[in-house]
């Protein structure tokens, strides 16, 4: 099966702990509600039992809908929950380590920076990888300036895995990274700190299925 064919989905949804402002379960279910299919877990100041114990509620959640649940950088808790797959940092262990571990059991991604760890993710076996920042984005200031457009582009022509492009991506910016040869996009606030959750997942995924449908 190719990553494209193993990905299934789109829009990507990061439910970072660290910048939610409303109740994670009860937002992430709005936006499961709106069609989102896919949610990557992430808790970095969090302790394993903290993951494990939100993990938990999100695995149940994520199964009845059929949508598939991420869980960045711990393996170890994804093995346990049974979750789809994984999403790995640049700190955090290698993609070829961690593939060799899980060999095809779940779906590995990767977050890029620069053209060089998105080659490198590739070649360590990952499935699909995001990259940015594209646009400036308080949840990404730590990587540095926003790597533009201009490089999302160069990226997405020397990549055979899926591109979602992160960083400041909100309603206005999808067609400007889809007509750059992104296959999707992740987000955080844009979903989760909206006014309505489902609202904002809805209308995300109508606007991705326009830029596929008519080719960006």
């Amino acid at each position: 099966m190719s990553s494209r064919n193993k990905i299934g989905f789109d829009l990507y949804l990061i439910a970072d702990t660290g910048l939610l402002q409303k109740d994670l379960i009860s937002s992430v279910r709005r936006s499961i509600d709106g069609g989102v299919k896919a949610v990557q877990l992430r808790g970095k100041n969090l302790p394993a039992r903290e993951i494990l114990r939100i993990g938990e509620r999100l695995r149940l959640l994520t199964s009845e809908y059929s949508v598939k649940l991420f869980i960045n950088d711990r393996i170890d808790v994804a093995m346990i929950l049974g979750a789809d797959g994984v999403h790995l940092g640049q700190n955090g262990l290698p993609v070829g380590i961690v593939r060799k571990i899980l060999g095809d059991s779940l779906i590995i991604g990767v977050s890029t920076h620069s053209l060089k760890e998105a080659k490198d993710a590739e070649r360590g076996g990952a499935d699909f990888i995001t990259f940015g920042p594209i646009f400036a984005t308080p949840s990404k200031v730590v990587y540095g300036p926003p790597v533009g457009l201009r490089r999302l582009v160069n990226l997405t022509g020397r990549i055979k895995i899926p591109v979602f492009a992160i960083g400041g991506i909100n309603m206005d910016r999808i067609q400007d990274v889809m007509k750059k040869g992104a296959n999707g996009v992740a987000v955080i606030s844009a979903i989760l700190n909206s006014e309505s959750v489902y609202d904002a997942a809805a209308s995300m995924l109508n606007e991705l299925r326009l830029c596929k449908h008519h080719g960006s």
